[in-house]
């Protein structure tokens, strides 16, 4: 046959699809793409058109759907069975980006918490944050879980497990790093715990997500040691000399989280509260 004239060399045709030569070989072999036709030259050669069946593979490669059902969709050219094929692979896609986006929320949050560990040395700073949605289990509930005699690791679980079902149940998406909110006024400590909470990519209709408010808060980063005591009564002497006005509560927070807080030295939390 001779060759037709707008037909295209395999060269020129994969520089027109952003591929290669050998994928479309590999196409051809599949039974995917075959060429428009063959010159005498033996050579094969494409048809400008044919840059959208190539484009569709493309698309359909990219969403997961297996070779062989993108050959009977192209090889069927039934609307509706495309039609089926496409919002499969479309919601597929939904997933996937919900997934990233879930990923970008904890590392995120990661990056922002090790970023403020590295200047745990600088005592107590005032620092601008943004509104930040929790999920604040309230001290009472909690303590039904638990079961007497237990450890701290146990403890840990039955609240890990009681956040993990919540997301379950709303659809929530948290990066599990947990913090504990002191009650407003109070010396805080371990026995002025109000809510574990634990931080969420965003707002819910679930009774125990509530809002940390954006604005202007005193922090002090602890470093090097998991007892925050020493940390709290630092906090406290400096809102007393300093005469600052505070409003709202105090919050702990675990800035090394799962990434580095199986040594003690590297610990690293943050103490904070909301400026007047």
């Amino acid at each position: 046959m001779d060759r037709q004239t707008g037909w295209l060399t395999a060269g020129v045709f994969a520089a027109l699809c952003g591929t290669t030569k050998e994928t479309l070989r590999h196409y051809k072999d599949l039974g995917l793409l075959a060429p428009a036709g063959q010159g005498e030259n033996g050579y094969s050669y494409y048809d400008a058109e044919q840059f959208y069946d190539f484009y569709a593979i493309s698309i359909f490669r990219q969403t997961g759907t297996p070779l062989t059902e993108i050959r009977r969709c192209l090889r069927a050219q039934s609307a509706g069975g495309t039609l089926s094929l496409l919002r499969a692979q479309q919601a597929r896609l939904r997933e996937a980006r919900l997934r990233l986006e879930e990923m970008d929320f904890v590392l995120s949050q990661a990056v922002a918490n090790l970023e403020l560990a590295a200047e745990a040395d600088r005592g107590p700073r005032i620092v601008s944050f943004p509104a930040e949605h929790l999920l604040a289990l309230p001290a009472g509930d909690l303590e039904g879980l638990m079961v007497p005699g237990e450890g701290e690791g146990d403890m840990l679980r039955r609240v890990l497990e009681r956040c993990q079902e919540l997301c379950r149940e709303y659809g929530m998406q948290t990066d599990y790093q947990l913090g504990a909110i002191h009650r407003a006024g109070a010396p805080a400590g371990p026995g002025t715990i109000t809510h574990l909470y634990t931080r969420l990519m965003e707002p819910s209709d679930c009774p125990y997500c509530v809002e940390k408010p954006a604005g202007r808060y005193l922090c002090l980063c602890c470093r090097g040691r998991w007892d925050l005591m020493e940390g709290y009564g630092a906090l406290a002497a400096y809102l007393a000399s300093s005469g600052a006005e505070t409003a709202g509560s105090v919050y702990a927070c675990d800035l090394a989280g799962f990434i580095l807080n199986g040594v003690e030295e590297n610990a690293a939390s943050m103490l904070s509260v909301r400026l007047v």
